[in-house]
């Protein structure tokens, strides 16, 4: 299979509690259910881009344990080429603990494990990988110098190079922003990495110019119940979102990159992608955990009037 679509980055297994609302510190809270469904920002993102109509291959690492093996079943089971996916037994394959309250947030701890393995020369030595896509997609759940390497080699082979900047917290690297074409974060994300305050259509906008101005060359900030602004040199322009009764917003971010990687690599305009991937969101937080949360390309043409 040839991917048009390559995604780097992590693979955890989501152990997911809820709980009547989240707990403060010293508190322990009475749950009312447990969990344990495949996630990670980078499996999440291909798997959507996957289900919703690109060819798909996942870089990244597991360990030699149970988990790791659900993992790679996962994305096997939707079609994704893990020929880049490691297995490193001195490591376990990463986690994440997710407690989601009744009004559908969600507070998260990570341990990365076989994430922190996935090295800039072993990416290097799946070059072939990198050189037939059209978008090769990164976030920020494996080491930087990785990503860094991966940003500056999808723009020397002249791919579409996608950075999701979750989780941030710092800003990004100066050198990086000239390597991305579409820099993704979300509210908190964006003002960590531009140091300005977003809480709205409005500071969106600015904090995206000021990232503009860093080198990137668009900018596309989602803001959840509020939509996404979409930012290029001399543009702006924002995109509602669709009102749903959400659920569960675990994996909402990485459906709406994963269905606008898939609708790029379809020769989509960025506003079309962009649309394309709201409506896979919307569907995604009306359902419950990560990976089972995100919709089908079928699923999403149905809810579309």
């Amino acid at each position: 299979m040839q991917a048009n679509v390559v995604i780097i980055g992590s693979l955890n297994m989501d152990l997911v509690t809820r709980a009547p609302r989240l707990p403060r510190g010293g508190e322990t809270l009475a749950g009312t259910s447990f969990a344990t469904l495949p996630g990670g920002k980078g499996a999440n993102q291909a798997v959507a881009a996957a289900r919703l109509g690109a060819s798909v291959a996942m870089v990244g690492c597991v360990g030699d344990d149970a988990y790791g093996e659900q993992l790679r079943a996962a994305l096997l089971g939707d079609g994704v080429d893990c020929t880049g996916v490691a297995v490193d037994a001195s490591v376990s394959t990463g986690i994440a603990m997710i407690v989601v309250d009744d009004s559908s947030q969600n507070a998260i701890v990570i341990v990365a494990g076989a994430n922190g393995q996935v090295s800039a020369e072993s990416v290097a030595k799946l070059d072939a990988l990198l050189s037939q896509a059209s978008v090769i997609v990164c976030q920020l759940e494996i080491p930087m110098a990785t990503v860094g390497h991966v940003l500056k080699r999808g723009r020397e082979l002249g791919k579409i190079v996608i950075l999701n900047p979750a989780p941030a917290s710092a800003p990004l690297p100066a050198d990086w922003y000239g390597a991305i074409d579409y820099l993704i974060p979300n509210e908190s994300e964006a003002s960590v990495l531009s140091g300005r305050p977003v809480d709205s259509v409005g500071s969106a906008d600015a904090a995206a110019s000021a990232l503009l101005a860093q080198g990137a060359r668009n900018v596309i900030i989602t803001l959840g119940s509020q939509g996404a602004l979409y930012s290029t040199r001399g543009h702006s322009q924002h995109f509602a979102a669709k009102p749903v009764q959400a659920v569960d917003t675990t994996a909402a971010g990485d459906t709406f990159v994963g269905g606008f990687a898939a609708a790029l690599a379809q020769g989509k305009s960025a506003a079309e992608a962009i649309v394309f991937g709201q409506a896979a969101a919307a569907l995604s937080v009306t359902r419950e955990g990560a990976q089972p949360s995100i919709p089908t390309l079928a699923e999403v043409l149905g809810s579309q009037p």
